[in-house]
């Protein structure tokens, strides 16, 4: 890192989106000061309105948050100012190169030349639950840079992508009509997190069969805040729908102000989120202290059941506890 901490704090608040540009790839590769600079920006985060868009492969994502980026550009008639966006778009990771399969520039190119809105591919490297590891101290980066409103496209790999909830203030979940028994077969993990439920492609025969479906998981099960996540129909490739769906994010961003819901989820999210944080950082810890040579022995070991893991593993972790 080659600029000072408040030097790079100072032109991101100012809007420099190279310097925006810099301080992702800093934090997303681990670079030297990535730390400090994510110590640093935290206090100017907490301001931006984070909405997660999540759904199976071809629910037509991109097209979505293509469209509500541009409808928020323009303003709403509520409210005239156009807010700044950042989009977070992670994506599968290319065995070749270890980058995002679907680069940015391939994405929503006809918004490049508008500097109020960022746009990032992310691979996840291998993180499960189709959020990249770093996904959320891009967030920071992008909520402290002065953003608005962030936008995270997640991979679409189905309930695994439960991940999200962690990270959003709002999540969208995007289903569509013809691709088989969709409902009944996320249902198990995803359907419990949608604040919104998205039909995307509506034109297409058999979108009031998801509905229905939709609504009989939701009769089954109510949700402990008190919420029903309103069914928000769209056709994304011509921009049908996209007003309502805003609409619908108006509404449940007032209804979480209104219950004083906001701050609950904020801690029960950061909950998870600090778990998450302190794994990741006992197992950087851990690998820090093992060798490719130690592991490759251990490995052998207990393959050739010489060692059962359990004990390894606990002798492994009391030694990184005293370090």
């Amino acid at each position: 890192m080659d600029l000072n901490i408040q030097t790079w704090i100072d032109r991101l608040r100012a809007g420099d989106v190279r310097t925006l540009a810099r301080a992702i790839s800093t934090v997303e590769n681990r670079a030297p000061g990535w730390s400090e600079l994510l110590k640093a920006l935290f206090p100017h985060s907490g301001k931006a309105r984070v909405l997660g868009l999540t759904g199976p492969p071809g629910a037509g994502k991109s097209t979505l948050v293509d469209q509500l980026a541009r409808f928020y550009r323009r303003g709403t008639d509520a409210d005239r100012n156009k807010r700044t966006v950042g989009i977070i778009a992670v994506d599968p990771t290319s065995p070749y190169t270890g980058g995002a399969i679907l680069g940015d520039r391939i994405r929503m190119q006809e918004h490049f030349s508008d500097p109020g809105i960022y746009i990032r591919s992310m691979a996840t490297r291998g993180s499960l639950g189709g959020l990249a590891r770093t996904t959320a101290d891009v967030t920071t980066v992008l909520d402290a840079a002065g953003r608005d409103l962030i936008m995270i496209e997640t991979v679409g790999v189905g309930q695994d992508e439960v991940d999200i909830v962690r990270l959003a203030d709002i999540t969208i979940l995007i289903l569509v009509p013809g691709m088989g028994d969709d409902v009944q077969t996320i249902k198990a993990g995803i359907m419990e997190i949608a604040d919104i439920f998205v039909i995307n492609k509506s034109d297409r025969d058999g979108a009031e069969h998801v509905e229905r479906e939709i609504r009989t998981l939701q009769s089954l099960a109510i949700r402990g805040d008190g919420w029903t996540p309103p069914i928000v129909k769209t056709v994304a490739s011509d921009g049908t729908g996209i007003e309502e769906l805003a609409g619908a994010v108006a509404r449940y961003e007032e209804y979480l102000q209104q219950k004083n819901l906001a701050l609950n989820k904020s801690v029960e999210n950061w909950q998870e989120r600090l778990i998450e944080m302190l794994r990741d950082a006992l197992l950087e810890k851990a690998r820090a202290q093992m060798t490719d040579g130690n592991m490759a022995r251990y490995a052998a070991e207990v393959a050739e059941h010489k060692r059962d893991p359990y004990t390894l593993v606990e002798e492994i972790a009391a030694k990184v506890g005293k370090s």
